[in-house]
């Protein structure tokens, strides 16, 4: 029993955490845009939402939600492990998993930045001013806006938040811990990181520009700035996104097979139909900005 529990807290922490949180509570940043929101399942009554109910969902996803059925994803004995996992860490015991901030995810001596833990939790409001912080306060908040916020965002997730403020997605980290030297991108402090970093690319027309400007504000957050999909969320998500410059796929390409994808989307998959989002020329230019920064498309 207690290995099947780990391994449905590893599908678990994998499949489920982005938006249902490392503590089945459902206060993640994914949370925050979700209507409606994932189940929280610390407030879930045990006599309804039982093992099997919760491998129903699994199977079948929700409709006119995020959960998406994990059908041909989880085998059944997977299912069922992760159902039991689910019901008895969160639903029954109420416990909170922090299994993610563990020596072997590279997370030793967790308990030295204990400063930060009261933002983590919500106990203290971001918002609240620097002069009613004592100074232990002081530097938990610093060391919590340093690193951090990355993953827990704005810890309570609540109406507690400035507009004008940044909200950062997490980025795993390779073994990176605040004490030591800042790492960027490059330098690989994320496997992921390093995909969401924007091409450069010197004489682009008008309408490749405009391409540009929409793919990284719609596109890039599944396909990565680098068109590759192998960011993040990328990685998280299943089937992958399309990887843009892969020549095996993208030399069977069209322009117009392209722009259909992008306004129509594509069943089956987390690719949505942009027709109501963006406009035809907006389609047009991402898919001109897609020939020029990723792969040549071929002709129609």
């Amino acid at each position: 029993m207690a290995q099947a529990h780990e391994q449905g807290r590893s599908l678990y922490n994998f499949r489920c955490y982005f938006c249902h949180g490392y503590s089945g509570d459902a206060r993640t940043l994914a949370a925050t845009y979700l209507v409606p929101p994932p189940t929280d399942f610390t407030r879930a009554d045990p006599s309804r939402l039982t093992p099997q109910a919760i491998v129903a969902v699994l199977e079948a996803g929700r409709p006119g939600t995020a959960m998406k059925s994990f059908k041909g994803i989880l085998n059944r004995e997977e299912m069922a492990g992760l159902a039991e996992f689910v019901s008895a860490e969160f639903i029954v015991r109420k416990a909170v998993n922090t299994r993610y901030h563990i020596p072997e995810n590279g997370w030793n001596d967790h308990a030295r930045y204990q400063t930060a833990f009261p933002f983590a939790k919500g106990e203290i409001p971001l918002s609240r001013p620097w002069e009613f912080l004592s100074p232990e306060q002081a530097e938990g908040k610093r060391l919590y806006l340093s690193t951090c916020i990355s993953c827990h965002d704005r810890g309570a997730n609540t109406a507690d938040t400035v507009d004008w403020d940044a909200r950062p997605l997490s980025y795993p980290r390779n073994n990176y811990s605040p004490t030591t030297p800042p790492l960027d991108a490059i330098a690989s402090a994320s496997p992921y990181a390093k995909h969401d970093v924007p091409k450069k690319i010197r004489g682009l027309s008008g309408l490749e520009k405009r391409g540009e400007r929409l793919f990284l504000a719609n596109c890039a957050f599944c396909h990565g700035a680098d068109g590759t999909g192998k960011n993040w969320i990328g990685s998280f998500l299943e089937p992958h996104p399309r990887n843009l410059t892969d020549t095996a796929i993208m030399s069977r390409m069209s322009r117009t097979r392209l722009i259909t994808a992008i306004r129509e989307g594509i069943p089956g998959t987390s690719m949505p139909a942009w027709k109501s989002v963006l406009s035809e020329k907006d389609i047009r230019a991402i898919s001109a900005y897609v020939n020029r920064a990723f792969h040549s498309l071929a002709k129609d």
